[in-house]
């Protein structure tokens, strides 16, 4: 049975278990989330996960707005593993087989708390590499076809609105870029867009250089 976390000091209690303790933070309104609880309820009883006393849990992120916010949780549905208090991996978005994976690996003890591996160096290269993949690079919420945020859609309706050739990366699927992202452009929010490599900064901006007529030749490097 996954548990209902109706309140934040139950939350808080919850979390403190020295087992693996994952919850899922959700919304009535979202149909992903019924399908992310489903997937959590097949993993509760897989018997290698019932014999590693890991435990599940639901909270609707929106009531308990506090507690989504101290663990940035800005979309539904979100999973977050917790060991002693202590975040160790989580996976946003409704991709069930990371969210199999990691609930597997943690479970059975083969999981690496976040941010415990990959040296700073490595990840600047990635992202360095994923900032010029394309020429003109959006990295988003969602992707170009189903944006997830109504920042997102708007950028992504104005680049198709003026015909540009671009990429797009969903940072809902990878917390390691979304987080070290911020970081190394120095940019607290998303969308960001890039171009050649450079950032041009996020919809706000979009929307004046389109305004002042200088988006098309921004875009055009």
């Amino acid at each position: 049975m996954v548990t209902l976390l109706e309140s934040s000091d139950r939350f808080l209690n919850y979390i403190k278990s020295p087992s693996l303790t994952i919850v899922h933070f959700s919304a009535d309104w979202a149909e992903q989330c019924g399908q992310v609880t489903e997937v959590l309820k097949e993993l509760q009883n897989l018997p290698e996960i019932k014999s590693s006393g890991s435990q599940f849990a639901v909270c609707d992120a929106e009531k308990l707005s506090e507690i989504s916010l101290q663990y940035k949780v800005d979309s539904v549905p979100t999973v977050i593993l917790f060991k002693n208090n202590v975040q160790v991996d989580r996976v946003d978005g409704a991709d069930a087989a990371q969210i199999t994976a990691k609930v597997k690996n943690h479970s059975l003890g083969k999981g690496v708390v976040m941010g415990a591996t990959q040296p700073t160096l490595k990840l600047e290269d990635r992202l360095k590499a994923l900032i010029n993949k394309h020429k003109v690079m959006v990295f988003m919420k969602g992707n170009r076809d189903a944006p997830r945020c109504g920042f997102s859609r708007t950028l992504i309706q104005i680049l198709n609105g003026i015909g540009v050739s671009y990429d797009t990366f969903d940072i809902l699927t990878d917390e390691e870029v979304r987080q070290g992202l911020k970081e190394y452009s120095d940019w607290p929010t998303y969308p960001q867009l890039y171009v050649k490599g450079e950032l041009i900064g996020g919809l706000d901006i979009i929307k004046e250089l389109q305004a002042n007529g200088e988006l098309e030749a921004t875009l055009a490097g």
